[in-house]
């Protein structure tokens, strides 16, 4: 992406987004940033956010060092994130403020904690783990589903500056000791039972069986959360309700470990392009830094009234950014919930946020395309009106779907906030700012105050205003990613190579002639039509723009003649059936929308996509179907059978 022959090839179908939304004058005049934030200096910034939003044990007395490609920040600084997201807010007097609303799958099954609860269970849970060993340094693998436990643990292992690594609780028993085994973990948390659609789901019987492939792991810690019966390992398994009905809950038998600002907070483990996961090295005081500011700024957050509600699983980079440390850090009350949108009903979500008064959503595109496919009705069931403010994250938002949501779910008022990051950027990094940004429907805008980002062409030259590129990021950021764990040559081959002294962020991007960053997929979603670089995205959005259209997803195969054909994957909404005049519709509509080169030399309707349990396209198992090669690693599809459907579907086609 971003050849000298892009400028001439490239067709930027979302430049021709011409709706615009400046924000209101009552959004604007009481909005946390002005505009003059974007004058700040780089080094003030961050010095000041750092020094401001964070409660030390022992001042930082340098702001950071770049040694590259390895980052440190706030040098010399002692704290603990769990000081900071717990237990100043109660010292403070905000104890009785809610900290989470927890709703659980199973009807009526839910829990108000407030910061002053908080505190209680995260004190007793340490107490737990130092009574099983658990002290600084100790590696904790945590295997926990949406439950209170979990954000529990996360900060108990904070508070004893033992490192934590969360695995999702969706992975298989190979996913998990796979990451255990990486990570060296000593001690694994999980649960006995969780559920999804109803239906129990056995954490414990996958962690048993991950953990026979885990010799590392000594200790296993079991949350009852459904009281189900599992099998037990004497001298290995301990109930946690066994030990913590006996610990105490009282601070000063647990008082939080000064840290220094680069010891290890966590692990969250990415994809790569080989099988072997990636362990992203987060640290202490960057990190908290970077998630509680761009958290305040982006999200418009008044601690005293916004109830907010981030609908991510805590097992993913998002989760741990904007559910627990940034929200927690700001003194936020938040909503976390256990299940799916569409159990028992397709309103679930919308029923919550109407119960609790939520007044910020965030959320990722696809969750947003699911509601359209699903219809608007769902939503009209229940009182949003105290949405104020909806936000997007995972992946490019397609124009028609950020149209539908801010029109459905945020009452036509609402700004939006298209948000790129990612789990090694570990905050936000390029995103709208409410209150000063004038609002493009499928732009990301511009970068965060005290981030340098840029697009590159292939030689390292920096593409201008209408051009596309590589997105690239010239200056540190406090939040970044320390490393790959035990893989150093991984990381600089990884994310440093390919521009020496810039990170590379491995996403396309091109910068629109007011200077806001369109965010284009991943460098790898960028296929070559007859010498036209075309982004997948791009068509994608054409598709969804489409009035039958609920979904699309966009790869190419191998062509003889044009090098590669563009294959196309579409939902309908309402469930309708495909056809071929809908086919001939569909491709004369992305010749129409884009030019004729960008029209799908095949499209596949289909009842669903294959997405992960967090809800992200797996495109990489599309483009397998495409080529009609050995489908990749499976193991994270919510429903596998989708993609036997599709392959069979695709076959079928010329």
């Amino acid at each position: 992406m971003g050849s000298s022959e892009q400028g001439e090839h490239a067709i930027h179908t979302m430049f021709l987004e011409e709706r615009r939304y400046p924000p209101s004058p009552e959004f604007a005049a009481q909005a946390n940033v002005k505009a003059d934030v974007y004058e700040r200096d780089f080094e003030e910034f961050w010095e000041t956010e750092g020094r401001e939003r964070i409660s030390w044990f022992q001042p930082f007395d340098k702001l950071y060092e770049w040694e590259l490609p390895y980052a440190k920040w706030y040098l010399n600084g002692k704290l603990n994130v769990c000081y900071n997201c717990v237990d100043r807010h109660v010292e403070s007097g905000a104890g009785d403020k809610v900290a989470f609303y927890w709703e659980g799958e199973l009807a009526d099954t839910r829990r108000t904690i407030t910061y002053s609860d908080l505190q209680s269970d995260v004190v007793r849970f340490a107490n737990v783990l130092k009574s099983i060993g658990v002290k600084k340094g100790t590696h904790v693998a945590i295997y926990l589903g949406m439950i209170p436990e979990l954000p529990v643990a996360m900060l108990a292992c904070a508070r004893l500056g033992a490192p934590h690594c969360v695995i999702f609780g969706g992975f298989s028993a190979e996913s998990l000791a796979d990451r255990a085994n990486d990570f060296e973990a000593e001690i694994m948390i999980t649960q006995d039972e969780g559920y999804r659609r109803g239906k129990p789901l056995g954490l414990k019987k996958i962690a048993d069986e991950a953990v026979l492939n885990t010799p590392s792991v000594k200790k296993m810690l079991v949350v009852a959360h459904s009281g189900g019966d599992v099998a037990w390992t004497e001298g290995r398994d301990i109930r946690y309700d066994d030990l913590g009905k006996d610990a105490s809950s009282d601070p000063a038998d647990c008082p939080c470990e000064p840290m220094d600002s680069e010891d290890l907070l966590f692990l969250m483990y990415t994809s790569g392009t080989t099988a072997k996961p990636k362990g992203i090295i987060h640290t202490t005081a960057g990190y908290l830094t970077g998630v509680a500011t761009t958290h305040n700024y982006i999200f418009d957050l008044k601690p005293e009234t916004d109830v907010y509600f981030c609908t991510a699983d805590i097992g993913w980079i998002t989760g741990h950014s904007y559910i627990v440390y940034g929200p927690l850090a700001n003194q936020a009350t938040s909503v976390i919930f256990e299940g799916t949108p569409d159990f028992p009903d397709k309103d679930r979500w919308w029923d919550i946020c109407e119960r609790y008064g939520v007044t910020i959503l965030y959320t990722a595109p696809t969750a947003i395309r699911s509601h359209m496919k699903w219809g608007p009705e769902y939503a009209q069931k229940h009182d949003l009106s105290k949405i104020r403010l909806l936000g997007t994250v995972g992946e490019p938002i397609n124009p028609e779907a950020w149209i539908w949501y801010r029109e459905h779910i945020g009452g036509d008022k609402a700004p939006v906030v298209d948000t790129w990051w990612q789990t090694e950027t570990g905050m936000i990094l390029i995103t709208p700012l409410p209150g000063i940004t004038t609002l493009k429907p499928g732009s990301a805008s511009r970068p965060f105050p005290g981030v340098d980002a840029a697009v590159y062409d292939e030689s390292s030259n920096e593409i201008g205003p209408g051009g596309g590129g590589y997105l690239v990021l010239r200056k540190p950021w406090p939040a970044m990613l320390r490393g790959i764990y035990n893989d150093p040559d991984r990381f600089l081959s990884n994310y440093w190579s390919l521009f020496p002294g810039n990170y590379a962020a491995g996403d396309g991007a091109r910068i629109d002639e007011d200077g806001d960053f369109w965010l284009m997929g991943r460098v790898d979603d960028v296929m070559n039509v007859s010498g036209h670089r075309l982004s997948t995205i791009e068509i994608e959005s054409a598709l969804v723009a489409h009035p039958l259209v609920a979904e699309a997803a966009v790869c190419g195969r191998a062509d003889p003649v044009t090098g590669q054909a563009i294959v196309a994957f579409v939902t309908l909404k309402g469930g309708k059936e495909g056809s071929d005049e809908i086919v001939k519709e569909l491709r004369m509509h992305v010749g129409k929308k884009i030019g004729p080169i960008a029209r799908p030399s095949s499209v596949v309707i289909t009842a669903e996509l294959p997405k992960t349990r967090s809800g992200k396209i797996m495109r990489r198992l599309l483009r397998d179907v495409a080529e009609n090669r050995e489908l990749g690693d499976t193991t994270t599809l919510a429903d596998p059978s989708v993609l036997a459907k599709i392959q069979q579907q695709a076959q079928a086609k010329p």
